[in-house]
Parts: structure tokens; C-alpha cells; sequence
């Protein structure tokens, strides 16, 4: 099938399939005039793609654990679980931050409406 089909069936933008063969994600042959084309089996790894993606991995990450899909092995497996472990502790060391940062704003609007209130006690 040629790009615009695939980027169809798989839901995804025709530039979104440029950018996973670009990251080694997805691979296509070359017609003589240069077309593009996929094989059925790209559908659903351009849906496995989206699927790790919207887990937040990065195309690095992304790339990293598409050998557990290329060649099956215990091998292969292992090293994809410890790298998603690593990226789900990533992500929650994200979460603690973003936390952090949160209650760092309300106090600073704990402090303004003090003050708000202070002033219009004052010309109240």
C-alpha cells in the first residue's frame, strides 16, 4: 500500500509516517519512481507506534523497545520491561516535580490574596 493509504487505515497524518521511517521506527520499499510502499503488518505497527507514544515514550524509547517486536526473544523481552520500568519511574519523578511545583504556586496565591486582602482592608 502507498503512504496515504497507510497513514488512513492507521488514523495518522501522511507526515507522521514520513517521521517514523525517518526515526528507523517503520521501514517501506521504494518504487522505481520512488513511491513509497507498506505492507499490511505496518498498520498495526503504526497503531503500536501511537500506542507507545501516547505512554509518553520518545522515538528514541520507541525505537529501543521495537526488538521485542522485530525478533521475540527472553532477551529481547527483558531488556524492553527494564526500559519501560525505567521510563515509568521517569514519568513519576515528572509527576512528583510537577507536584511540587504546583503547591509552590498555590502558596504564592495563598500570599497574593493575603496581600489582596490586606489592601482592601486598608482602602475598604
Amino acid at each position: 500500500m502507498r503512504i496515504g493509504e497507510l497513514a488512513s487505515r492507521a488514523g495518522v497524518s501522511i507526515r507522521s509516517v514520513r517521521y517514523y521511517e525517518e526515526q528507523g521506527l517503520l521501514s517501506s520499499t521504494r518504487s522505481p519512481s520512488g513511491q513509497r510502499h507498506y505492507t499490511g503488518e505496518s498498520v498495526e505497527r503504526v497503531a503500536l507506534i501511537q500506542r507507545l507514544y501516547a505512554a509518553g515514550l520518545s522515538s528514541r524509547t520507541v525505537w529501543e523497545l521495537l526488538p521485542c517486536v522485530d525478533k521475540p526473544s527472553e532477551e529481547n523481552s527483558d531488556a524492553a520491561l527494564e526500559r519501560m520500568a525505567q521510563e515509568r519511574d521517569r514519568l513519576s519523578r515528572h509527576i512528583a516535580d510537577l507536584v511540587e511545583t504546583r503547591e509552590a504556586l498555590d502558596r504564592l496565591v495563598a500570599t497574593a490574596r493575603a496581600h489582596r486582602e490586606r489592601l482592601t482592608a486598608v482602602t475598604g
